[in-house]
């Protein structure tokens, strides 16, 4: 996943919002979200390749997403753990966020480069790991975050782009708005070469990778993805998948209800 807007504990009604893409090579086999046949408490997509996550939602309120930090001045570990089970680990397991984050940053210099946000509806914490023995933690405040592969809330155009575009969300209807959230996430415009990132890669692929939403013969947006919780319980997991073509495939919403122990005031 390379980008991913989150809205905490920032609207009365709505303490966990999070919209996000995930972009990816097209021949990377995946399994399309929904509840995970052996876990079916687990809302998520499934990396088949390795059989790791990037972004799910428990039926616990427990919520937890994943992009990698680019920077190619940074050797990668050709034999490091998938960064996936970062995301997965957490969504099976009964740690609590901090508890989780402070295990993560211990080992983090066993992974490649990655952010990660594990979260329930008390509390988020960050993991930000750039590389070797560089990494960094922290609890989230509530308020508005953006994160794509740089650290948390970096403003390439992309992120100030998609931040401009949702931060009039989430409001009282917003499951009603969930098909103007996934247009918003389908935006195509990339940045002005002056104004892109430089982290080691070509002119023309920085441009590619300059919009919120990819399309390109090898790599692209693979899927958008709406998780919302409500302070009634009520919750939705809604994703889009696309064809390498940037067009939607199919979309499915997967309602269900927060078990009733972790409806606690948020943050």
């Amino acid at each position: 996943m390379c980008i991913a807007y989150l809205a905490l504990a920032a609207h009365a009604d709505w303490p966990v919002f999070i919209a996000a893409n995930r972009d990816e090579f097209h021949k990377r086999p995946t399994r399309p979200g929904g509840p995970w046949p052996d876990h079916p408490h687990i809302f998520s997509g499934i990396d088949l390749a390795a059989q790791g996550t990037w972004l799910g939602v428990t039926a616990q309120g427990r919520y937890a997403l994943l992009t990698n930090y680019r920077d190619l001045s940074i050797p990668m570990m050709p034999q490091a753990p998938s960064r996936g089970e970062l995301v997965s680990n957490f969504l099976m397991g009964a740690d609590t966020p901090p508890t989780y984050a402070q295990d993560v940053a211990s080992r983090a210099h066993q992974y490649n480069g990655f952010n990660l946000i594990v979260g329930d509806l008390t509390q988020a914490w960050y993991v930000g790991h750039q590389g070797k023995q560089s990494s960094n933690t922290g609890r989230l405040e509530p308020g508005r975050y953006v994160l794509s592969n740089h650290l948390l809330d970096t403003p390439w155009p992309k992120a100030r782009r998609l931040r401009q575009a949702l931060d009039h969300f989430p409001g009282p209807d917003l499951t009603s708005s969930f098909g103007d959230i996934f247009d918003i996430l389908k935006d195509p415009t990339q940045a002005a070469d002056e104004t892109l990132p430089n982290t080691g890669l070509s002119l023309e692929r920085e441009r590619l990778l300059s919009s919120p939403f990819i399309v390109s013969a090898d790599y692209g947006t693979r899927c958008s993805t709406i998780i919302a919780i409500h302070t009634s319980g009520k919750a939705w997991f809604s994703e889009v998948t696309y064809d390498p073509q940037g067009r939607a495939i199919e979309r499915h919403d997967w309602p269900f209800d927060v078990q009733d122990q972790a409806l606690q005031p948020a943050f």
